[in-house]
């Protein structure tokens, strides 16, 4: 072998190396596009777990790979309006919800919302319940949702309605702008 044949395979290897690379990563970014879009918080109806203009993603997959858990903050694209809005997911299909003097109670259950605990210390303090008292059953195949702003958010409680999984884009993993705000939500 020639030095000459040596280096037409180490530029051949070199190509290759850079091939395969790109051509790896062109396919995990359509995998995360596919899987993955990002979002506008518009509004204050999920203050202060999430603030109005803040940009996140949506996972689009859990969808189908486990559903939704009650706490998941989900985007729900209204069909009627053509808008999409952030909730929390709080009632499962079959749950009895309650809530009563600011706690919730599912299935008889009491349930702790520790997202709210800041919110609702505040209100509290002045003497007032951050959730109105109510009952809701909800119906096989829809879910029960609210912001984490209960007094300043249209949700399953006021007109919004009870979404369906059809309704339902998929769910928020990660507040990526603000830069400074980088952040899993939880």
């Amino acid at each position: 072998m020639n030095a000459k044949t040596i280096t037409l395979k180490k530029k051949s290897k070199t190509k290759w190396i850079v091939l395969s690379t790109a051509c790896i990563l062109a396919f995990i970014f359509m995998i995360r596009m596919a899987f993955y879009i990002p979002y506008l918080v518009e509004g204050s109806s999920m203050g202060p777990t999430l603030k109005d203009s803040e940009r996140m993603l949506v996972d689009k997959a859990a969808k189908y790979t486990g559903g939704f858990h009650r706490g998941d903050i989900i985007v729900i694209h209204d069909e009627k309006s053509g808008r999409s809005f952030i909730k929390r997911l709080i009632g499962l299909p079959g749950d009895s919800i309650i809530m009563k003097d600011d706690q919730l109670y599912i299935n008889g259950k009491k349930v702790d919302e520790p997202y709210l605990k800041e919110h609702k210390q505040e209100m509290q303090a002045s003497g007032e319940n951050l959730t109105s008292d109510f009952e809701a059953d909800v119906p096989a195949g829809k879910y029960f949702v609210m912001g984490d702003n209960r007094l300043n958010s249209v949700d399953s409680r006021n007109g919004m309605g009870m979404p369906s999984d059809e309704d339902i884009i998929g769910t928020e993993s990660l507040v990526f702008y603000p830069f400074s705000e980088i952040r899993v939500v939880k």
